[in-house]
């Protein structure tokens, strides 16, 4: 016992902030393998190299030990140790370790931030090398691992769009399109995405399909596949310039409010004109969409109006084409305009989407690449904000009228709505 305490007290002098990690990786090693010896010396019943007993010809034999397996790699979330497993023979059915299943290369907790790894951005190959880094140089990882990820997201995709909707009452949503490369076609295939916002404030992926180019049939047999499964629709619709989601809605949901995204309108104005007059066109563009009224919004397109459309017809007639969609979200609470003037909610999971999208290149069928783009779409829905003043999308929903950004009573007074809705909870 006293050469015991040497030992480790010896051992405990060595041990500083650079070795650590190797020394706590070496103690759970040898504690493992330990586990496993002794688990083999409980199922035997006797300690290595004792003798058992003599037993008649007819019984079953009572199994020996046969020495150690090659040594495997083993993976936990602070590094990857080396173990090598007993054997033992003589035995009418094969010993299965508890401790260390056979053909378990890593923890329940390695195996779940695996796919974390693969969703936040990392191609096939550079999927190992993170893995290197994180679990050390022994880190076992195949290609396999990465297949059987990606058909398991195909199964829970399946089951995601098969889910009954009619309990789930949202009051805006924000629809747009995905562009990958899949398959041998030449040209990219569309993913329809739809984000909505429940009466909570909070937001989620409420479709996610591929479809023909964005197509108002492909965007209709969506909305369709949504209704049919109990799904409500909005108050207002927010989408790019599109033609397709604006005809579909026409059919589908010709009751709800539209509104066109203004990032792309003023991208789109922008592009009509020489890049010697962007500067200055700019800085008068993004001022339309965040004044105040509507009114004073359609002052400042006319006052862009009168300044362009001698020398810049196209930009004029590019930014008064589909206006009335341009204003929608003045009908609607200002607290909320800022959500609802862009599709920004869709389009910010989406930069990091096309990060994973350009690390693949090309997916190898279209069906992958839905599943895992869904799939990395719900994992970005965890960190997803609320809605600004969700106390008064409840008012929304019921059909509350507003009128530039602020309550109108049924008297053609003017309220203030969160007052309105203080009132309303109490």
């Amino acid at each position: 016992m006293g050469e015991k305490n040497s030992n480790e007290a010896i051992e405990s002098r060595e041990v500083c902030y650079d070795t650590l990690e190797q020394w706590a990786r070496g103690k759970i090693q040898a504690q493992l393998q330990q586990l496993l010896e002794e688990e083999v010396t409980t199922f035997l019943g006797r300690a290595p190299y004792a003798r058992r007993d003599a037993v008649s010809s007819v019984d079953p034999p009572a199994g020996s030990r046969n020495g150690y397996g090659k040594s495997r790699q083993f993976a936990m979330m602070n590094g990857t140790i080396t173990v090598r497993r007993p054997r033992v023979r003589d035995l009418t059915d094969r010993f299965e370790s508890k401790v260390l299943p056979l053909f378990t290369r890593h923890t329940r907790e390695v195996g779940k931030v695996l796919p974390e790894l693969y969703l936040h951005g990392l191609s096939s190959g550079d999927f190992e090398l993170a893995l290197r880094g994180l679990l050390g140089e022994g880190a076992p990882l195949s290609a396999s691992s990465i297949q059987r990820l990606k058909a398991r997201f195909e199964i829970e995709y399946e089951a995601w769009t098969q889910r009954d909707l009619s309990n789930v009452q949202i009051v805006y949503w924000w629809a747009d399109g995905l562009y990958v490369k899949a398959g041998i076609a030449d040209r990219k295939s569309a993913l329809l995405t739809i984000v909505g916002a429940l009466t909570t404030g909070e937001k989620l992926v409420l479709a996610c399909e591929s479809g023909e180019r964005e197509s108002k049939e492909s965007w209709l047999n969506l909305l369709r596949t949504l209704k049919r499964r109990g799904l409500t629709f909005p108050q207002l619709t927010v989408a790019d310039g599109h033609l397709g989601i604006w005809a579909a809605l026409g059919e589908a949901h010709p009751t709800g409010a539209e509104q066109r995204c203004w990032n792309h309108k003023l991208t789109n104005v922008l592009d009509a004109l020489p890049k010697k007059a962007q500067p200055q066109a700019v800085e008068m563009l993004k001022a339309i969409p965040y004044a105040e009224t509507q009114a004073d919004c359609e002052r400042r397109r006319d006052a862009f109006v009168q300044t362009y459309r001698k020398t810049d017809p196209k930009a004029v007639t590019t930014l008064l084409r589909d206006w009335d969609r341009m204003v929608t979200f003045y009908a609607f609470p200002q607290e909320h305009w800022r959500h609802l003037r862009t599709t920004n909610i869709v389009e910010s999971p989406f930069a990091a989407v096309r990060l994973r999208t350009d690390a693949s290149r090309r997916y190898k069928r279209v069906e992958g690449a839905q599943a895992i783009i869904w799939k990395m779409l719900r994992v970005a829905e965890r960190s997803w904000r609320k809605l600004n003043a969700p106390e008064l999308l409840p008012l929304v929903a019921s059909g509350v009228p507003f009128k530039d950004g602020k309550m109108s009573r049924s008297d053609g007074v003017k309220c203030n709505g969160t007052d309105q809705a203080e009132r309303t909870a109490a």
